[in-house]
């Protein structure tokens, strides 16, 4: 019998043994859960709909770290509402200003081997840490809340093996991009990316975590790494030494498929808008001009990435002509840069030191110019993301980033001359005061509920035949921001479904809500990894809200392929490769006898009465699925008592 893999010895830690085959279901018990403002609202929400008195799991974290822009009482309503519901029901808290929840998470709360579910695509950064951390819709990590087993399709596990060490001035982001360029937005989906080889063991603790967070980019389930000497020192840094447990790959472990990289074959990487996955040598279009820089997100915002932008600043210029941001992931990071004197040289240099949080990244404040050029530590460049509709976003290292902002123009570090060096402390700050633990015995807590904060939608029941217009064709690669913009505005109302709605689409046809509203509902047809991006659940439940049936796509992303079953929108994927080209928008479809293909496993038929012509789709959905469809969501069904 062979050895076992990192991916086989979590589940078969957590009871599931032998682990499943690739593409059959497992139901994952989870001891750790997630949420951050701009999705736990709803996550709460759906919780309550649950009616579980208490959380269920080893330990959850309410995050404020979206939405922390308070120009209007509503985001501010909304961290008062997820502060009470963590009073009441058993969550520790962490308020507005205390960081990112990745980036607190991995240095807070993170156990290797355990299993994480967060509502965030990113949520796959514990996996630096040695966790199985997987990201998910809001209504999935509420059921996880309230005890029930993740159900998840088993992923095959892909090994990707450093080889040789890293050269100066090339990073962990490098890595990532290379992968990505590889693989693409779409080669990880199905899959877990599990890293080993001797290329690991310099890695530290953050660098991995960059690694496994922009894992998410190529739509893998998750990344894992060992649990080694590495995550050792960094929990004992972290005051938190009982916490570890080594893990790793038996050295006869098999895997669905191996991936080399040679790190001494790399170099500094940059991706070109719009894509993660466009990726390039920063040295094949160096000299770009740049109106801004920005560093942070939870991709590059720890100690040790900033504390190296700082070594690079120090006694330095930033570029009359750029804008040079930097967002530090906690207020942990933020502290230690201020204990060793990295903060002033950053300051000193002309950095614009923002609070700890997700900020520009998701488009709340510090959106470029109009046409600007930002280059970003971050991990999605998608267009219109920053806030301006027409920026060009650039990825790249901490490094690539700093010394390109002192030059105005995007640069080769390598030509800065040696990088200097720069250890991680061997004690970080501990500011766990400033989490609110979960009460012991809560009583009768108040949830408050601002104005803003609206009931759950209600879903329906699946009728035999589904009919409606063509709203919208899309291409390849629609990403949720595409089809729930973020934003400082938009995202103010992610409590408020209803108001929320009218900005489904918004980018790609602003008249889209109205018209959806007007037809009653519809369809939406696309290309390949139709929803790839955030987990938000607003993508699925806004359109829902808006009348939409269903999807019919060549493929879709796994996080968002489940919160459209999850709120009872039909996925189908086109079976033949010119289907696509015979629907246009405002075309009428009708499909007799929805449910019972569904109950049979047969392709659903579609007629196409504008033009007079039929094709089939396929329905892949396993038994529960089909029954949560049916029933007009995961909430609907469970309301039948059907769990």
């Amino acid at each position: 019998m062979s050895g076992k893999n990192i991916f086989e010895k979590i589940l078969e830690a957590h009871g599931i043994s032998p682990a499943p085959k690739p593409g059959e279901p497992i139901e994952l018990l989870i001891d750790q859960t997630l949420t951050q403002d701009a999705t736990g609202t709803l996550a709460c929400l759906q919780f309550e709909a649950l009616e579980v008195p208490r959380v269920r799991t080893k330990r959850s974290v309410s995050y404020v770290d979206h939405n922390t822009f308070q120009a209007g009482f509503q985001n501010s309503d909304d961290h008062r509402f997820l502060q009470s519901f963590a009073a009441k029901y058993g969550v520790t808290f962490s308020g507005p200003g205390n960081g990112i929840c990745h980036q607190i998470h991995l240095e807070r709360f993170g156990v290797p081997g355990d299993t994480l579910l967060g509502s965030d695509s990113h949520t796959s950064t514990g996996g630096g840490l040695g966790m199985l951390a997987i990201g998910a819709g809001g209504l999935d990590v509420a059921m996880a809340m309230a005890g029930h087993p993740f159900r998840l399709t088993c992923p095959a596990v892909v090994l990707v093996r450093l080889e040789g060490a890293l050269s100066p001035w090339v990073t962990a982001k490098d890595i990532i991009l290379k992968l990505l360029q590889r693989v693409s937005v779409k080669g990880g989906v199905g899959k877990v990316f599990e890293y080993g080889g001797p290329g690991v063991a310099p890695l530290s603790v953050p660098e991995r975590a960059t690694i496994a967070n922009m894992g998410a980019e190529t739509g893998a389930t998750s990344s894992i790494f060992p649990s080694d000497e590495v995550t050792r020192r960094f929990l004992k840094s972290q005051g938190r030494e009982e916490d570890f447990r080594p893990l790793s790959a038996d050295p006869d472990a098999s895997y669905a498929e191996v991936l080399t990289i040679d790190l001494g074959e790399l170099e500094p990487m940059v991706a070109q808008p719009h894509m993660p996955d466009r990726v390039c040598a920063v040295r094949e279009i160096a000299g770009l001009k740049l109106d801004q820089v920005v560093i942070g997100s939870c991709t590059n915002s720890s100690y040790m990435d900033l504390a190296m932008v700082a070594a690079i600043l120090k006694g330095r210029s930033v570029h009359p002509k750029t804008s040079l941001v930097i967002a530090p992931g906690s207020r942990q990071v933020l502290a230690a840069l201020a204990e060793s004197g990295a903060l002033n040289d950053m300051i000193k240099a002309g950095a614009r030191i923002l609070e700890c949080a997700c900020g520009p990244c998701i488009g709340i404040g510090q959106s470029p110019p109009t046409n600007g050029v930002s280059l970003r530590t971050f991990n999605r460049n998608f267009q219109g993301r920053s806030g301006t509709q027409s920026a060009e976003l650039y990825l790249c290292s901490p490094q690539v980033a700093a010394v390109s902002a002192l030059k105005g123009e995007l640069t080769d570090p390598r030509s800065f001359g040696k990088p200097a060096k720069v250890e991680m402390p061997e004690v970080f700050p501990v500011i766990d005061h400033l989490f609110i633990p979960p009460l012991d015995h809560p009583g009768p807590v108040e949830v408050v509920r601002g104005p803003n904060i609206k009931p759950l939608p209600r879903g329906h029941a699946m009728p035999e035949t589904l009919k409606g217009e063509v709203l919208i064709c899309l291409g390849d690669d629609i990403t949720t921001d595409d089809i729930m913009p973020a934003g400082a505005h938009i995202m103010s109302l992610r409590s408020n479904i209803p108001a929320i709605s009218e900005y489904v689409f918004s980018h790609q046809n602003p008249g889209f809500a109205k018209r959806a509203r007007e037809r009653g509902g519809g369809f939406v047809v696309a290309g390949r990894n139709y929803g790839q991006g955030s987990s938000r659940e607003h993508a699925a439940l806004a359109p829902m809200v808006l009348g939409i049936k269903g999807v019919i796509a060549r493929s879709f992303a796994r996080i968002h392929r489940a919160n459209l079953i999850n709120f009872g929108i039909l996925p189908m994927t086109f079976m033949r490769e010119e289907d696509p080209a015979q629907i246009q928008p405002g075309d009428q479809l009708v499909m007799d006898d929805v449910v019972g293909s569904m109950k049979n496993g047969r392709p659903l038929g579609v007629v196409n009465t504008t033009r007079g012509q039929a094709f089939e789709v396929r329905i892949d959905l396993d038994e529960r699925e089909k029954d949560v469809v049916m029933a007009g969501g995961l909430l609907e069904y469970l309301r039948w008592g059907s769990a």
